[in-house]
């Protein structure tokens, strides 16, 4: 048998091994089994290679210890809030949370999310005012500072903030910085070395572990966190760059939404920073001290929950709060997001809601920063169109916006996209927020957004050429590893 012959039947057999994987270990759903046994039947030389890359299962692997962390106290306090709200015992500080409580139960039963109800929040929807409100949080640091972002770009917002931390660390707060490899691939190691010479530390999540090549390159930690002293948090849109301030002329200003919250809510920030951290580092670890969860007085009156999610776990977390706050809508369902990529469950349900008369909204972006899925956006976009949904193209720059409102009463705002990346396979971060004012003040947010968009209307959507079609019919396609 000659070295071609032998070749092809080791290739053969490669593939038979990672399609019986695929289809009797890995239990991945019916669409991403076929998806991959084609790509194994129809690339048989890369097939696994790719599969390799792509198509890892993190689910079983237990990549968060939470060890140190349950010595915070938090596993009796949700045990106790779990019992409480079984029992209907669970006296809400708001009632209008009250409603909410098979939501907030979800969440407490499967992901450990405590409710914590005396919070302030602030909302920030233009880059400069986040960014400037942070800095001014910074130089006011006197223990510790936080601080985890999907981007962070070396160019001049980068330089500021790093010079802020720099002078912190300089003065012996405690400095941490955390950042996603994939999201941060142009970031040169050196940027940070004026910061770790002064006594900040930095770590890499997922940093690839043979040069030029990273198997994990498709789980990407998307979270934007930023935690000081232990009580302050920021969590939201917006990554670290010139773009984000509306600096990039290819999208011109950039509309997203961030968070800034005070009260109890931040030792789940600071839970999940320390939990990511501890992942990522091999020398640095976090251990429990109490100054990093200071115990915090009443400070305001929003009832909130920090939901995670990402390819480790067993459940959808943010994915499957979205589908049962639009199950609750009695009248309206706001969606902010730039990419509009649905799986099947949420596509039925925001489907539904709409024929059910419920006043569906989605507002997109109205150019591309990813081709491929900002065309899958529009194919899906084009279906709830059917349905009486409205879709709102905004046309004042970018939306990068995360953010679902129901009611006017409920809210959601995070680093979560309506996308199935962000629900499958990249790590992500959301608050759900049951404080009426809050979500009243999003609503009108929203329809303030919407004095500078395009009502996208089905008989346009319909006259779309055939070239958007092709485009949209092959992005549909790759929507699954989108």
């Amino acid at each position: 048998m000659g070295i071609y012959s032998i070749l092809i039947s080791l290739v053969i057999f490669l593939n038979l091994i990672f399609a019986v994987i695929i289809i009797f270990l890995e239990r991945k759903d019916a669409t991403s089994t076929w998806a991959w046994l084609m790509v194994l039947l129809f690339v048989p030389f890369l097939g696994f290679i790719l599969y390799l890359i792509f198509g890892q299962n993190l689910s079983r692997k237990r990549l968060f210890d939470w060890e140190d962390i349950k010595k915070i106290g938090i596993e009796d306090l949700i045990k106790e809030q779990i019992h409480s709200l079984r029992e209907h015992r669970f006296h809400f500080s708001d009632p209008d949370a009250r409603e909410y409580r098979d939501l907030i139960y979800m969440h407490l039963v499967n992901n450990d999310a405590l409710l914590t109800e005396n919070n302030q929040v602030s909302i920030y929807t233009d880059g400069r005012e986040k960014f400037d409100q942070l800095i001014e949080d910074i130089n006011q640091a006197a223990d510790h500072i936080h601080l985890q972002y999907y981007i962070f770009r070396n160019d001049e917002l980068g330089t500021r903030l790093l010079e802020a931390l720099t002078k912190k660390a300089r003065e012996g707060v405690r400095v941490r910085i955390l950042y996603d490899e994939m999201g941060s691939r142009k970031l040169p190691k050196r940027a940070f070395n004026t910061l770790k010479k002064a006594g900040g530390e930095v770590e890499i999540f997922f940093p690839r572990r043979i040069p030029l090549i990273n198997l994990r390159l498709n789980y990407r930690n998307h979270r934007k966190v930023v935690v000081i002293d232990g009580i302050t948090g920021y969590l939201g849109g917006f990554n670290v760059g010139d773009e984000y301030l509306g600096l990039d002329p290819k999208f011109g200003y950039w509309r997203d939404t961030h968070l800034r919250m005070t009260g109890q809510v931040v030792k789940a920030l600071q839970t999940r920073f320390i939990l990511d951290w501890n992942q990522a580092t091999h020398r640095h670890y976090i251990r429990y001290e109490e100054r990093l969860f200071p115990e915090h007085e009443a400070t305001g009156d929003t009832a909130a929950q920090i939901i995670s999610s990402g390819p480790d776990s067993e459940w959808e977390q943010i994915k499957n709060g979205y589908i049962k706050m639009i199950m609750a809508a009695k009248d309206s369902i706001y969606i902010q997001t730039p990419y509009f990529i649905p799986d099947q469950s949420l596509m039925d349900t925001l489907r539904i809601a709409a024929l059910s008369g419920k006043d569906v909204r989605i507002m997109i972006p109205n150019k591309p920063d990813h081709p491929f899925v900002y065309w899958a956006t529009y194919s899906h976009i084009g279906e709830l169109l059917k349905t009486g949904a409205r879709v709102y193209v905004y046309e004042n720059g970018f939306i990068h916006a995360k953010t679902i409102v129901v009611d006017g009463k409920v809210s959601s705002i995070g680093t979560a996209n309506i996308d199935v990346r962000s629900f499958r396979l990249n790590f992500e971060v959301n608050a759900f927020l049951y404080h009426r004012p809050t979500a009243e003040r999003m609503a009108l947010t929203f329809e303030t957004d919407m004095k500078h968009c395009r009502e996208l209307s089905l008989k346009d959507y319909r006259e779309r050429s055939l070239w958007i079609r092709f485009k949209e019919s092959i992005s549909h396609l790759l929507s699954p590893i989108l």
